[in-house]
């Protein structure tokens, strides 16, 4: 007896052994099916042609009302898993190019990476993986949720129709999420160009030090001495522009390039426990081949230690 088949596209035709695998591995699981010799299988998954899949209950072992439940549950988490980790990606990607088809300045694979790392590969607020791994459970509840309502009513499922057509909460949550990359994007582009300007300015600036020193306390604390290790000023007096420019775009922990660019040196050697930093990145990037990194030197080995914040 047919209980339902899922339908695939002719353009996933090779994704189709992935979501019969997907299906019957988690019948097995959800069903019990081979973890007791005595109890049979009451269920199994036939690929009826290139795209199709049936769902087919083997009679007399099968009986609706005690396993059509589990069945429908079962099928909706294999469904809601292949839709995740094989539809996601496309799905994005038409939101992305239906929604800035008209604005040309938007580049819709640097969304589309944005996307990718939203979704998969940034650790929030020091969570890691367990924050991604919820995120992405809670997307999959809501696919599985209405694929299995559905299938309670329907014996015909086509994939893309459904992922088209219906699953309005998922496809919401994906819109934000592409809503939240473009500002990713913007803010992102922004501060680029705003780093290629002051290291314009920074080109055009005559040098007044032939030689700072910046030791790095840990964090966002630094202090700065001159080339005979002597404490400079933290906040020396700022060119205007520079002040102007620095106090709109910049945050706290970029208050160490403010002092920087005042002081205009000739070579700036950073003295570092944390040389991959962002901020120590972007000092290299603006000052360029004036800048030298160091890990542990003579001169910086014992003060550093002592400076160190743990």
């Amino acid at each position: 007896m047919e209980l339902f088949t899922v339908s695939l596209p002719t353009s996933l035709q090779k994704s189709v052994n992935k979501l019969a695998n997907l299906l019957t591995e988690q019948a097995l699981v959800d069903l019990h099916i081979g973890s007791n010799a005595e109890q049979p299988a009451v269920i199994e998954f036939l690929q009826v042609s290139g795209q199709d899949i049936r769902c087919q209950a083997l009679l007399p072992h099968f009986q609706l009302e005690a396993h059509g439940p589990a069945v429908y549950k079962s099928a909706a988490a294999a469904i809601a898993e292949f839709v995740v980790s094989e539809l996601e990606p496309g799905m994005l990607s038409i939101i992305i190019r239906r929604k800035y088809r008209n604005n040309h300045s938007t580049d819709a694979a640097a969304i589309e990476r944005y996307c990718h790392d939203l979704l998969h590969g940034k650790e929030w607020d020091g969570l890691g993986t367990r924050f991604l791994d919820a995120d992405r459970l809670r997307r999959k509840s809501k696919v599985a949720a209405e694929v299995e309502q559905f299938l309670q009513k329907n014996t015909q499922l086509n994939v893309t129709g459904f992922t088209t057509f219906r699953l309005e909460p998922y496809r919401k949550e994906l819109a934000e999420v592409v809503e939240y990359a473009l500002d990713e994007y913007v803010l992102d582009k922004q501060y680029q160009e705003f780093i290629s300007l002051l290291k314009y300015f920074v080109f055009l600036q005559d040098t007044k030090l032939p030689m700072v020193h910046l030791l790095h306390k840990g964090g966002h604390d630094f202090m700065l001495y001159n080339d005979s290790f002597q404490q400079l000023d933290p906040n020396p007096p700022t060119d205007r522009i520079v002040a102007e420019m620095l106090e709109t775009e910049m945050n706290i922990e970029d208050m160490v390039i403010s002092s920087l660019i005042s002081v205009s040196p000739k070579h700036i050697t950073i003295h570092t426990r944390q040389p991959d930093m962002q901020v120590i990145r972007t000092i290299e990037t603006i000052f360029d081949q004036r800048v030298t990194v160091c890990v542990q030197c003579a001169s910086c080995s014992s003060s550093l230690d002592e400076l160190i914040q743990p």
